[in-house]
């Protein structure tokens, strides 16, 4: 007796131990396990239409703000080096000389196209007149006698050639006799002084023109058409006191 109940004792705990394991188990089982309920949901799977369409979206990446120059993206104009200012006097001059040249070579022109030959005979001279006039051009002044005798011309006791060595003086100073078709016919005697070269020229054919209608009262309107007797008055104005120039006045301070 003392034999089985010992194997029924050692048997016992053993049999208790297995039952607990085996209760155990499906206990443990049921706490992994989470029920339907508590399942989440699964989420819907984007078409595949979808995820090809959609790019991914590049990084942005943060731009540093940098201190901008304003007009520093304006293309740069290429500025031609400027020529050195002139004066007024020197501006002044320069449009006088081109004026001047420019009212020659049309007188010149015309002279030359309209009438290179008189239109008609010189008039008849006594053997002893003398014909006196005074031409003028800015402040040149010119005192011219008209003789008859072959086209000698001589001015301040010197040759035309001499003492104007241009060609262009030269014909404008005989341009009166060589449109009335006095030129060979009489001997010019010339005073003149003041001005300049091209003024003493425009005073000589001032009062060679003058002296021309003393001869032949006709030939007035040819020599007036062609501007040989309107006299150039331009005369350079003078100095007042306190001002730099004629009417150039100091430059202002008020301090």
């Amino acid at each position: 007796m003392s034999d089985e109940t010992n194997e029924t004792s050692e048997q016992q705990p053993v049999d208790e131990t297995a039952a607990e394991s085996t209760e155990a188990a499906p206990v443990a089982e049921e706490q992994v396990e989470p029920t339907a309920e508590e399942q989440p949901a699964p989420e819907p799977e984007p078409a595949a239409e979808e995820q090809q369409a959609a790019p991914e979206p590049a990084p942005v990446a943060k731009e540093e703000k940098k201190d901008v120059i304003p007009g520093a993206d304006l293309e740069p104009i290429a500025v031609e080096p400027e020529a050195p200012e002139l004066s007024a006097e020197e501006r002044a001059r320069l449009e006088a000389e081109e004026e001047e040249k420019a009212r020659r070579e049309a007188e010149l022109a015309a002279a030359e196209t309209e009438s290179q030959v008189a239109d008609r005979a010189p008039a008849k001279m006594e053997s002893g007149a003398r014909f006196i006039a005074t031409g003028k051009r800015k402040r040149s002044i010119a005192r011219v006698i008209l003789l008859p005798g072959d086209g000698k011309f001589t001015v301040n006791d010197r040759s035309l050639e001499e003492f104007f060595p241009r060609p262009l003086h030269q014909t404008m100073a005989r341009q009166p006799l060589t449109v009335s078709g006095y030129e060979g016919n009489v001997d010019v005697r010339v005073r003149v002084h003041g001005g300049g070269i091209s003024g003493q020229a425009g005073a000589v054919r001032h009062g060679i023109a003058r002296a021309l209608t003393e001869i032949d009262a006709e030939l007035r309107g040819d020599l007036k058409r062609r501007g040989f007797l309107t006299r150039d008055a331009r005369v350079k104005e003078r100095r007042k006191a306190g001002f730099k120039k004629a009417r150039k006045k100091p430059q202002f301070s008020k301090r």
